[in-house]
């Protein structure tokens, strides 16, 4: 079974199901949510998509398992997700890009597999010289609300707390000193996927020979 990440693009999101092409909680404020049919929101969100592309760069990143795309990652600077205004720990740090969206397919799930799209966002970002990302948690895991990532899973990939509340506290990955072992986690997905390339001999032009992953 091949696994590998990729760029989001346009033709990956007409792949996914109506429920993740469907969800503007991010992208939109309430009331433009509301004004948005049902049956536009997948062309409002490929919008969206085209536009971060179009003026920012890459937003996304997607898992392929056999050249399927099975899950996905959706990140951007805060001024072009909206509703991140409406969150109660509002607003993002002014030096991180926010991670909106972490999606897996239910059957497969429970496979590190959202780590992984965690881990290929913070690559992207480091690349481009980005100090943070945040992202808003639910404290009520899955049961909380909808199209906002549990904080047990943002723990889980890295992140901490940057600012306190009951049910949606800001998280935050500081990738200033996630350089020192993306490429030591560049190794840890790789031999996930099976694509294992043979260990450098010298430091990494991220700083640092490869060792243990930890």
């Amino acid at each position: 079974m091949a696994r590998t990440l990729a760029r989001l693009t346009l033709d990956h999101l007409g792949e996914f199901d109506d429920h993740v092409r469907s969800c503007l909680f991010w992208q939109l404020d309430p009331v433009s949510r509301s004004r948005i049919d049902d049956d536009q929101r997948a062309a409002e969100l490929e919008a969206w998509v085209s536009e971060v592309l179009r003026e920012w760069g890459s937003c996304g990143r997607v898992l392929l398992v056999d050249d399927v795309p099975v899950g996905m990652a959706l990140y951007a600077p805060v001024r072009f997700l909206a509703g991140a205004m409406t969150m109660p720990t509002a607003p993002v740090s002014p030096d991180a890009v926010l991670l909106a969206t972490v999606y897996v397919a239910p059957q497969h799930r429970s496979g590190g597999l959202g780590r992984m799209l965690v881990q290929g966002t913070a690559r992207d970002l480091v690349e481009r010289k980005i100090v943070a990302v945040e992202a808003f948690g639910d404290t009520r895991g899955t049961a909380g609300r909808d199209c906002v990532l549990p904080v047990d899973f943002l723990d889980a990939v890295g992140f901490k707390t940057q600012r306190s509340h009951a049910t949606t506290p800001r998280m935050r990955m500081d990738l200033r000193t996630t350089r020192t072992w993306m490429s030591e986690v560049e190794l840890a997905v790789e031999r996930l996927l099976g694509v294992v390339r043979p260990m450098p001999k010298k430091a990494t032009r991220l700083g640092r020979e490869p060792g243990r992953v930890g």
